[in-house]
């Protein structure tokens, strides 16, 4: 590339979803799309009149609940502009013709939220859930699923030659060719969240445990990319060799042989980041917004927007994001699901990303079961909350997806981070 900085700089932020960006879907050279927890898909086109920048051209409403995997689907004699699949914390998979705007397709068969898409080349629709299986769909039916993992697969690619890879809150990686598993990958002291493909190399695994590791076909690990000091959400890599790595301590990371030599900060959780052919890289981010970073100097923004991202990100460091008046920084981590329950229905608020998550205890799996998301509504900042005649310290609303309401969890603060409730 002509032009280059020393490294990337922002090239443009792009503001539309109403909630934190979870994913992002390269769609060819038709644009990129992506989604929120505000329930929707966006379709960004690039702008006829500014070059290398992008307009909002479609927003994809269907879900009943955050939207997070996505996969495109060419331009063919069915969707001549293309088609795009998403999954939801609904359960649901919805397949998209681009070209109307319109769900064509709604795929129902998973128990609990889908984590991961890809599409065949045949068409076929590959799905991952945190109710441990992979299904196959075909023309909107399930044509075959299989327990893939004995807890939650968080992700699922494809890779070229035609197997499926998966990653598991069990922290291994599986290589699939139909459903048989060929080999069980073995490293990861967490759970696996993210997965790439290296051209030529091999594949790439984000973990929860705050690294990024490369693995051969054979299940050796080739090279081991440590410096996030959170968890690591997502991974991906662009034809240069370059990496990149989006985490919850709020830095977008890259990495060449191994090494960061870069680090982006940004207002909020970095949930996803994808390359774009020309080498640029595009964010999504728990602030809701959608940036993209460049190394040409041609397509840096202006001096005033760089400025005001400064600004922005002091802001954000100054003050973090709260959860139903609590600050973030207050509740415990994911790693707080290692510790089994006490007593089953017990439960717990924890820190994922820069959202608050509930969970219930399960005695009869021996699992931590996910509620919801804590959302804030009115009020909540407020301490000293009344429910049912009763006070307590906090109410939260809990979104337990499904198009359900917001049901009403209390709270009372103190030393232990697990208490009972009812739901209200």
């Amino acid at each position: 590339m002509a032009h280059e900085t020393a490294g990337y700089r922002l090239s443009c932020e792009l503001r539309a979803h109403e909630d934190d960006v979870r994913g992002i879907c390269i769609c060819g050279d038709s644009g990129f799309a992506t989604s929120s927890r505000d329930k929707t898909v966006r379709f960004w086109a690039p702008n006829p009149d500014k070059k290398h920048q992008y307009v909002l051209s479609k927003t994809l409403a269907g879900h009943s609940s955050f939207v997070g995997p996505l996969a495109w689907i060419p331009p063919g004699d069915r969707f001549p502009e293309g088609g795009i699949v998403s999954g939801g914390m609904d359960t649901l998979i919805l397949m998209w013709d681009l070209g109307k705007g319109e769900v064509v397709e709604t795929m129902k068969g998973h128990q609990f939220q889908v984590t991961g898409l890809a599409v065949d080349d045949n068409g076929d629709v590959i799905s991952s859930s945190i109710d441990c299986t992979i299904r196959r769909w075909r023309k909107g039916h399930a044509i075959e699923f299989w327990e893939a993992h004995k807890v939650a697969v968080q992700a699922v690619i494809k890779l070229p030659s035609g197997e499926l890879v998966t990653g598991s809150s069990d922290s291994t990686l599986k290589l699939w060719r139909g459903r048989t598993c060929l080999h069980t990958f073995m490293g990861h002291t967490d759970t696996v969240r993210g997965l790439a493909v290296l051209p030529g190399l091999g594949i790439l695994s984000a973990s929860h445990d705050c690294s990024i590791k490369l693995w051969a076909l054979t299940g050796q690990v080739l090279m081991e990319m440590t410096g996030h000091s959170s968890l690591v959400y997502s991974v991906d890599a662009h034809s240069s060799g370059l990496v990149a790595s989006g985490s919850e301590d709020c830095f977008l990371k890259l990495w060449k042989d191994g090494v960061c030599i870069q680090s982006i900060e940004h207002p909020g959780c970095v949930w996803d980041a994808k390359f774009l052919e020309n080498g640029d890289i595009i964010t999504a981010c728990s602030d809701g917004t959608v940036r993209i970073w460049t190394l040409d100097n041609d397509r840096i923004c202006d001096p005033q927007e760089l400025e005001a991202y400064g600004v922005e990100l002091s802001l954000y460091k100054s003050s973090r994001k709260k959860v139903g008046g609590l600050k973030l920084t207050d509740l415990p981590g994911l790693e707080a699901l290692q510790v089994p329950g006490t007593t089953d229905g017990q439960t717990k608020v924890i820190r994922e990303g820069d959202n608050g998550v509930a969970y219930s205890w399960n005695s009869r799996e021996h699992r931590w079961d996910k509620i919801g998301e804590v959302v804030d509504g009115p009020g909540d900042s407020t301490t000293n909350q009344f429910l049912d005649g009763v006070r307590y310290d906090y109410v939260f609303n809990v979104d337990i997806g499904d198009g359900e309401p917001l049901r009403k969890l209390p709270y009372n603060l103190g030393g232990n981070q697990f208490y009972h409730f009812c739901f209200f």
